[in-house]
């Protein structure tokens, strides 16, 4: 059902030709956006106008749908494959601000109609996928593809548009289409649930401290950010901290007080596990067992086959694989680093054994001693606004693309900026809205969306409105936000993500910006993280927010030297978290599982050492049980290794290598799916990637 949202949110705003009453023209949702650059009318929806507009905007599709199936005319590509793309309009419109607003900035009332309208939406969706004589149109169009004399967008639209009915049961019997319809109407509201659980959970815990003592080890910065937290929750003269990432893990890093950094480290790892009405574990083994039964109605052994059917990895096996050559020297690598932080424990006098909240601690410390760099050194040198600079300057010199901020347009929360973006030859190319900081109404982590995908109409390109939403460091009274290097990074990636939606130039929606292969998608955006660190970048952004000094290239140095520190938590961390999601949607018996015990026998056939545990426990795992990743979490680790042997490529020639730059943008950014992605990559890079450059870049070959 997630996946359903995403495309429906991605469609675009225009609305649809279909007459509309006086009484829906009232709604903000349904009319023309009088706005600049017809953006959302954020300033006049109100909550209530959601629902009416869901209704409204279903039937509208249900008539366009109903003129393509009655059409006296023979199936073909425009009157079926073409028509199919731009039906919708309306329902993408609405769906796009409604799901985006509700992950940036819900509340109760968001998340009632979310419930309700869900399960509307899964059913509209079974409604045309399981239609008989709209697919019999499709395939008819199809079976003739090879007279049609289409072009390769054409083509690939039409080939995707056939495996999408497929793939959405279109082929089952009618028993069995009505199965599919309960499982996927099940899964809407459970993966939903999974969601609103773990963001309760997370906005529940907090810490507060009233004794000065307790707050040893941390740096100023953070103390006066969780004194600005304490006043905003009415704990006016204390210390808060919250699970957030931005409290949480500089809490965890510097914190001398082992049993504060134990309490909130096991709040943490403990979201959804809680046997409470927020536990997550009966959800867990609903949604597994309905993805398998779903997968065997489509004629798949697994979930994992289903969804990796799709993707560059094509079967469980070979994601195996892949993460199997990387696991082993990881883990040797980790296990070396533990040994490293137990020896720093001992040299300080204690005599207790390295537990998972002490690692970020000790390691901290090993970082110091080995490289004589502290994190915190470089926390005044990437100041949020100076940071933006930088990802503009790299943006403009790889692609010559200019950024203007502009004030002039709706926002769904008075904390988002937005920004105008144009080509190197002036011409628009789209929106870009930045959501940065915390807030109770906000999910946690880091994503880029889209409030509309690009594509044309009649011959003329409609721009997309991109969305980027981060939870990074608040500012307080004395003090701009100032990033750690691992949300610079951040920002860089998602920052990818949005180029990737900005510079497309597709015809079609279907098969525009970031809808390719779910373990190509993080390639865009993971190949950007690497022109962060870059000396002649650094230069360009990161100046201190007192002084307007540049990073002394000492400093510099010292992060190139330590880039390998680490590396072995950091890589194990993330593939333990791989192989669950791989091991909970390769299951083949529908059964109740005893959820804590599975993730343990995951994690034991593994060989994960104690002092580490999985990046995302079963029960908060939001990318896999309510987001777009299930079965695909690998897709980072797959991306890798395509980025590390393209900026290999980078490094040999020049990093803002103009050929090169340019080949990136042509081949791959601009071209959406509308081409295999392994062709795209080989176009652009001329070989296929190898394994090696991800391990050398890593630090785990020697």
């Amino acid at each position: 059902m997630k996946k359903l949202l995403i495309i429906l949110a991605m469609i675009g705003f225009t609305v649809s030709s279909c007459n509309i009453d006086k009484s829906e023209q009232d709604n903000p949702l349904l009319g023309e956006f009088n706005t600049p650059y017809n953006v959302p009318p954020f300033d006049k929806i109100e909550t209530s106008d959601y629902m009416p507009a869901f209704k409204e905007a279903i039937k509208l599709h249900d008539a366009e749908i109903n003129a393509i199936v009655e059409n006296k005319e023979n199936a073909t590509f425009k009157n079926t494959i073409e028509a199919l793309d731009r039906a919708g309009k309306t329902l993408g419109s609405v769906s796009g601000i409604f799901f985006n607003v509700n992950e940036s900035d819900t509340n109760e009332e968001f998340q009632k109609i979310a419930e309700e309208v869900s399960p509307l939406l899964s059913k509209h969706s079974d409604n045309i996928s399981l239609n008989e004589k709209l697919f019999q149109r499709v395939k008819s169009v199809y079976e003739q593809k090879e007279t049609l004399e289409l072009d390769i967008e054409q083509a690939r639209l039409l080939e995707e548009t056939f495996k999408g009915f497929s793939r959405s049961g279109a082929n089952l019997n009618d028993v069995d289409k009505n199965k599919l319809r309960k499982i996927n109407e099940e899964l809407s509201v459970l993966t939903l649930k999974f969601g609103q659980n773990v963001l309760a959970e997370t906005n529940n815990f907090k810490l507060v401290i009233e004794n000065k003592k307790d707050l040893e080890g941390l740096p100023q910065s953070v103390i006066d950010a969780a004194a600005e937290t304490a006043n905003a929750t009415g704990d006016k003269g204390k210390w808060t901290f919250t699970i957030q990432k931005p409290s949480l893990i500089p809490f965890l890093t510097y914190s001398s007080n082992r049993d504060l950094r134990k309490s909130m480290f096991k709040a943490y790892i403990n979201k959804g596990n809680n046997g409470d009405s927020l536990d997550n574990k009966n959800n867990i083994n609903s949604i597994a067992k309905l993805r398998l039964q779903k997968a065997k109605l489509l004629g798949y052994k697994t979930w994992a086959n289903f969804i990796l059917d799709e993707n560059m990895a094509k079967t469980p096996e070979n994601v195996y694989g892949l993460l199997n050559k990387i696991w082993e020297p990881a883990i040797k690598a980790a296990k070396q680093e533990a040994k490293e932080l137990q020896k720093m424990i001992n040299k300080e006098g204690d005599n207790f054994k390295l537990e998972p909240w002490d690692w970020r601690y000790y390691s901290e410390k090993v970082r110091k001693e080995k490289y004589n760099l502290d994190e915190e050194q470089l926390r005044p040198y990437f100041k949020l606004e100076n940071v933006i600079d930088g990802i503009f300057y790299t943006a403009n010199h790889l692609y010559g693309l200019q950024f203007k901020e502009i004030t002039n347009i709706p926002k769904y929360n008075k904390e988002v900026k937005t920004y105008e973006v144009r080509d190197a030859d002036g011409s628009l190319l789209g929106i870009q809205y930045m959501d940065f900081f915390p807030r109770a109404s906000k999910r946690g982590g880091a994503w880029m969306t889209g409030f509309r995908k690009e594509y044309k109409e009649n011959g003329k390109r409609i721009i997309p409105l991109i969305s980027l939403v981060t939870n990074f460091t608040k500012p307080t009274a004395d003090k701009p936000s100032l990033l750690s290097f691992d949300e610079v990074t951040t920002l860089f990636h998602e920052f990818g993500h949005s180029l990737h939606g900005l510079l497309t130039q597709c015809t079609y929606k279907k098969i525009s910006g970031t809808d390719v292969a779910r373990d190509f998608v993080e390639f865009p955006s993971q190949i950007n993280e690497n022109w962060a660190s870059q000396p002649e970048v650094l230069k360009e952004y990161a100046k201190h927010y007192k002084t307007g000094e540049t990073i002394p290239m000492e400093l510099v140095q010292k992060m190139i030297n330590s880039s390998h520190f680490n590396q072995g938590f950091v890589t194990v961390e993330y593939l333990a978290a791989c192989y669950l999601d791989l091991d909970w949607h390769t299951i083949t018996e529908e059964k109740q599982f005893d959820v804590n015990a599975f993730e343990k026998a995951s994690m034991d056939k593994l060989g994960l050492i104690p002092e580490i545990v999985v990046r995302y426990r079963s029960t908060y795992y939001n990318h896999v049980f309510s987001g777009g990743y299930s079965a695909g979490y690998y897709s980072y680790i797959w991306a890798d290794v395509l980025v590390a042997d393209a900026f290999a490529y980078f490094k040999e020639n020049g990093i803002f290598n103009e050929k090169i730059s340019t080949s990136l943008r042509k081949n791959i950014i601009e071209q959406g799916n509308t081409e295999d992605q392994m062709i795209q990559y080989k176009r652009f890079r001329g070989q296929e990637p190898e394994i090696t450059p991800l391990l050398k870049q890593r630090g785990l070959l020697k």
